[in-house]
């Protein structure tokens, strides 16, 4: 399951901004996988917090491989000692744990979560422990599908903005400029920007002044 987005968002970007519509005919479609879980995926937001990509799908697999189904239930009944042992620190398996407990009461209810707005989604998502601004932005657009994220905390989109727009730095004012440009189809501007970032055009470098 990838992220879906049609030619109505390309072409709107492609009209919007003219170095981003040559680097999306450039790239082409960007098949991004997504999940389709909103519990599990707060979960796996968590795992992968200050780890590596590989990382989180080997720790992801274990946690899989040992609950079988990731949900409320199965997290309440495994110990913080049994998440830990499949390579979660003590203090995200606490995370994790009092997470699934507010959503096995009641407490938290996961499921409003889509009938919010953006802003919504983000104050309800950081009123967790273990979850920051950031996290509830990608668990936005890898479950939720959200349309128009463009996150400032992530360092690969400030990357992607230098390289296609030669900045030296990119500051919350230009960043926002761009932001509004691409919207309502910030996502999918997300998805090009970490492309660029990750080198799917070789020819583009990145103009961050150099560290001494």
């Amino acid at each position: 399951m990838y992220f879906e987005y049609g030619t109505e968002a390309t072409e709107y970007l492609k009209e919007k901004d003219k170095l981003l519509g040559e680097a999306i005919d450039k790239i082409g479609h960007i098949y991004r996988k997504v999940d389709n879980d909103l519990f599990s995926s707060v979960v796996h937001h968590i795992i992968g917090q200050q780890i590596s990509s590989a990382a989180q799908a080997t720790v992801w697999k274990r946690v899989s491989d040992k609950l079988g189904t990731v949900n409320a239930d199965t997290i309440c009944i495994c110990s913080r000692e049994e998440l830990q042992s499949c390579g979660i620190t003590f203090r995200k398996a606490d995370y994790i744990k009092e997470f699934a407990a507010k959503v096995q009461s009641g407490e938290f209810n996961i499921e409003s979560l889509y009938d919010m707005p953006d802003e919504g989604v983000i104050r309800q998502l950081t009123s967790l422990n273990g979850v920051g601004v950031w996290t509830a932005e990608m668990i936005m657009i890898f479950c939720m599908q959200r349309p128009d994220i463009v996150s400032y905390g992530d360092l690969a989109i400030h990357r992607g903005m230098r390289m296609l727009y030669h900045h030296r730095n990119i500051n919350k004012k230009l960043f926002a400029k761009y932001a509004r440009r691409y919207s309502p189809y910030g996502t999918v501007a997300s998805l090009y920007l970490w492309a660029i970032a990750g080198g799917a055009i070789p020819d583009m470098k990145d103009y961050a002044p150099r560290k001494k």
